[in-house]
């Protein structure tokens, strides 16, 4: 092999990642791995696509090794290849909402100026949690809360909020948060909350930018 040759394979293998990752679909479905390990009928029904798309997609995916499979009886469940996939997932995000004046206008239609949590707003927020100042709403399914959640983050599940509102104090700010960015379920558990007269506000940031960060997470098994 030429250094021509030997330097066009390099990048080559480079650009697998980004041919990998040049589908909005591929990216939904690595954020929704990033919350933990699911079957491919639960990412087709999370990313709204039927289960041979979402088997397609998940093909690309692997042949970049950036998500691995194992079977469970008849059923197929897919994962990150590693902590690292997610980070990409954030640093790519991020990337593009500080290049792309197209994505922050989407973001400001999607919510207003919910919390991010910088190295010191993480700390304070821990230190109300653990003060028993703040309650921390995880409002994801419970299987991704048992997989990594937030410290001292209690879970209740957004289907689940309405019926378990009387759970949730009245006297306490409540700081609910989901997937991340993109993600509106937190949004609609503020604003439920808020009908019930809480004192409620999303955190844009989830388990993908908390891990992304370096900062602790916690699992149920844990």
């Amino acid at each position: 092999m030429t250094p021509r040759e030997l330097k066009d394979h390099l990048y080559a293998q480079v650009a697998r990642m980004g041919a990998a990752c040049a589908s909005p679909k591929r990216l939904e479905l690595l954020e929704l791995l990033a919350q933990g390990e699911k079957s491919v009928e639960g990412l087709a029904l999370a990313a709204d696509i039927d289960v041979k798309l979402a088997s397609a997609h998940l093909r690309v995916l692997r042949g970049a090794r950036l998500v691995e499979v194992r079977r469970e009886g008849k059923n197929r469940i897919y994962r990150l290849g590693g902590a690292d996939v997610s980070d990409l997932w954030v640093r790519l995000r991020e990337l593009a909402e500080s290049r792309l004046a197209e994505l922050q206008l989407a973001m400001q239609d999607l919510f207003a100026e919910p919390e991010r949590l910088s190295p010191q707003s993480a700390r304070s927020l821990l230190d109300k949690v653990r003060a028993g100042e703040v309650v921390l709403l995880d409002v994801r399914p419970a299987g991704e809360y048992r997989d990594a959640h937030l410290p001292g983050a209690r879970s209740v599940p957004l289907d689940e909020l309405e019926a378990r509102i009387r759970e949730l104090p009245r006297d306490k700010d409540i700081v609910a948060y989901c997937r991340g960015p993109f993600c509106v379920m937190s949004d609609a558990a503020v604003a439920l909350l808020a009908r019930h007269g809480l004192r409620a506000r999303k955190c844009a940031d989830g388990v993908p930018e908390w891990r992304a960060a370096g900062w602790p997470l916690e699992c149920a098994a844990a």
